[in-house]
This record gives C-alpha cells, structure tokens and sequence, in this order.
C-alpha cells in the first residue's frame, strides 16, 4: 500500500513552516515556577487554616487549580510541600531582617527595626509561612528539621549581634535565655490574636512590644 504523500505547507501561511512548535511535556520555565510558587502559596494558607494534617493534596490542588496527579511533577510528597513552605518563609524573613544594617544603627532601633520586620513577617496580609513553622515543623523528618534548624540558627544570630549590643549599653540589663524565649514567644504569640483594622497597627504593636521587652520607655524626643 502505497505511504501517503507528506502535507506541503500552505502557500496562504507562508510562516507557518517557520514557527517554532512548542514542545511537550513540562511547561515552560515561568509557568513552571509560577505555578510552584502557588502550590507554595495556597500550601501555606491551607495549612495554616486547617492544619497540615487536615490538608489533603486533593485540597491543595483545588485550590491552585491544577489536577491532582499534576501536583505531583513539583513536589513528590506532601512533607516536601510542608518543607518548601517553611523554607520560603524563613529565607524571605532572613533577607528581610539581614537588609537591616543593624550594626550601624543605635542599638534600641535596631531591635524596633527587627521588631517590625518580625511582627510584619507574622502579621501582614497573606503571610502564613511563618505561623505554619511555629505549629507544623515537627511534622518534618530529621533531615528536613535540621535544614529548617540551620535557617533559624541564621536568623536568631542576627539578633544575637543587637542583644549584645543592648546589654553593653545598658539598655538591656543582663538578658538571659529565658528572656530570649519570652520574647520571642510573646512576639510568635500575636500571630494567634492580632486583627488588622482592630485598634493597633504593627508598627505601634512593634514601638511597644520594644518598651515591654527593654522594661525601658521610649527615650524623649529630641
């Protein structure tokens, strides 16, 4: 039987030879990353609202709008989207507080400054990384706890250099720590009962969360 003759191109679309065809398969980098980043996302948020325990992978594709066997060309189990998550909080908050050129302010400002930076982490619209670390990251297996541990070992470091710098001051007194983990307790805490809108605005909530911590008021203007 005689091979069928190949189709020649239409003389009406002269560039439809030239048109590079679009591969199959994995879609392309910026798609692809776009929409790893809204599992990412939608993760959090579901995470946060009903518990990693509670969120099925069914829930977390619904929700970014993929099919269910999709999800899992970007992350192979749910663990690793709980990892991702916390990952990309703790590395934006990182960043975040490690643009602060804390050495070279005066000390008390720069702990209002990682203040802010904290709460604003905790507390701003969409921001659900974090308060998913508090509650979820021992549902992480050992390798990944450590990974998570090293990040946070980096970002308290940071606030180790401005604490140091309280206590030769004076501003300070001897802070111990047990002191270091009421403070960030009560500052993780305001995750569970701040409202925007609701009388207080971060920045205020920060101006005096620094005043209970230092047991200090505010130096008068000058």
């Amino acid at each position: 039987m005689p091979k069928p003759a190949a189709p020649t191109p239409s003389k009406s679309r002269p560039d439809a030879a030239a048109a590079p065809r679009r591969k199959r398969g994995r879609p392309a980098q910026d798609a692809n990353e776009g929409l790893r980043r809204a599992l990412i996302e939608q993760s959090a948020r579901l995470f946060r609202e009903k518990g990693y325990g509670d969120t099925t992978v069914r829930d977390i594709a619904a929700a970014t709008g993929v099919h269910a066997g999709s999800w899992f060309y970007y992350f192979k189990t749910k663990q690793d989207i709980l990892q991702a998550v916390i990952e990309h909080g703790l590395t934006v908050a990182l960043a975040d507080i490690a643009s602060i050129d804390v050495d070279q302010l005066p000390p008390r400002e720069a702990l209002l400054r990682l203040v802010r930076a904290h709460l604003h982490t905790l507390l701003a619209p969409n921001q659900d990384f974090i308060p998913v670390m508090l509650y979820e990251w021992r549902s992480l297996d050992t390798e990944a706890q450590e990974r998570i541990i090293a990040l946070k070992d980096r970002y308290e470091s940071i606030w180790t250099r401005v604490i140091d710098r309280l206590r030769a001051s004076g501003e300070w007194a001897q802070p111990t720590p047990v002191d270091r983990l009421l403070m960030f307790g009560a500052l993780n805490w305001t995750a569970q009962w701040y409202q925007a809108g609701a009388g207080i605005s971060i920045e205020e909530l920060a101006d005096q969360a620094v005043r209970f911590i230092l047991r200090t008021p505010l130096p008068p203007a000058a």
